[in-house]
């Protein structure tokens, strides 16, 4: 993948210097346009700014959605025909923002980071977002054409539910409740993860183990960096005074906030389980240590006496009435055998073995 500009190389610039922090995800961008009403449906993918333009000022509920910011002077332009801040582009840009949402009076920004599980490598793989919600448009920048709004496309053209019937803030909200539903798929696969690490660890904990745990658990960590600052997001939307957004809007908003409050709390479990299974881990390797040791204590212990026996005998003085002996080597023998016998019985009664 290739290396994006990094935060540290806007220092020194004016404010709303429209750059773009981060990596490039993608070759080009990508910018499709559906215009729609209860009864009219327009979808087109468009090659300039321009052929946006004309969605502008429209009666029709617009959604215009760029797929791949590196491009900054289309991003530019696009934000120039549709009046946007230099703040908001500046925002879009830079891949590394903290979700929140922003009134700017004849606009709403709503900045959020969306993940994905990648089956293959088993890491979350994160995207930001942008959304800007105006009179009669939305626009959605997305740092590489995904899949997440291919479902709010198919109940445009079909006409499923009220998204037809509804305006651009409808089109928000849709838009908002597809990334939050998007952690519940991400969440199933940490669940099932950590279900996994917990085999592992009753079958036998090794390096393997450890080093999975403190990735998921880093996952988690950013997972919950992510999902916190939405929900003050989404509740600056359903609680809000702007006129963008109409009552009747603002009471599934309050449904996304609830499915917000879900996936902390999930996020929180798991952070919790994490914790106990390095716990369980670190338990486990130390009760392991302890098992060694206690066995090469015991040997230990039982060699004591038999090294003392040998050491009598092997120090070679001239005068040791038992050196004399014929049956004197096999008695030391019996003796030496006698005293370990005796020592491991006497640990086993103890269970010390």
């Amino acid at each position: 993948m290739k290396r994006g500009k990094r935060r540290s190389e806007k220092t020194g610039l004016p404010p709303g210097t429209p750059v773009h922090v981060g990596e490039q995800k993608s070759q080009r961008t990508k910018i499709t346009v559906i215009d729609y009403d209860e009864q009219h449906l327009e979808e087109r993918e468009v090659e300039t700014v321009e052929e946006c333009a004309i969605f502008k000022d429209q009666p029709n509920v617009t959604w215009i959605n760029v797929a791949g910011l590196h491009q900054v002077e289309v991003l530019q332009q696009l934000g120039d025909c549709f009046g946007l801040h230099p703040l908001v582009l500046e925002d879009i840009l830079n891949t590394m923002q903290r979700p929140k949402m922003e009134d700017f009076d004849d606009c709403i920004y709503v900045v959020v980071q969306t993940h994905y599980y990648n089956d293959k490598s088993r890491k979350i793989v994160t995207e930001q977002i942008s959304l800007v919600l105006g009179p009669s448009f939305v626009l959605s920048f997305q740092e590489w054409e995904a899949d997440l709004f291919d479902p709010i496309r198919e109940r445009i053209r079909s006409r499923k539910g009220h998204i037809r019937e509804m305006g651009p803030d409808y089109l928000a909200y849709a838009l908002l409740d597809a990334i939050v539903d998007g952690y519940f798929a991400v969440l199933e696969n940490l669940g099932e993860d950590i279900e996994l690490l917990e085999e592992e660890l009753v079958a036998g904990p090794g390096g393997a183990t450890l080093h999975r745990l403190h990735d998921i658990k880093r996952e988690v960590i950013f997972l919950r960096k992510s999902v916190w600052p939405l929900r003050e997001a989404i509740t600056g939307l359903a609680r809000g005074d702007s006129p963008l957004v109409k009552e009747t809007t603002r009471l599934y908003l309050r449904d996304v906030y609830d499915h917000s409050i879900q996936v902390i709390d999930t996020v929180e479990t798991f952070r919790d389980m994490l914790s106990g299974i390095l716990d369980i881990y670190l338990s486990s390797i130390s009760n392991r240590m302890n098992e060694v040791m206690k066995v090469l204590t015991i040997i230990a212990t039982i060699f004591i006496p038999l090294t003392f026996i040998a050491g009598v005998y092997g120090m070679n003085f001239k005068y040791m009435p038992e050196l004399g002996w014929r049956w004197a080597y096999p008695a030391v023998w019996l003796v030496m055998a006698a005293v370990g016998v005796t020592m491991a019985i006497y640990f086993k009664r103890r269970k010390w073995l």
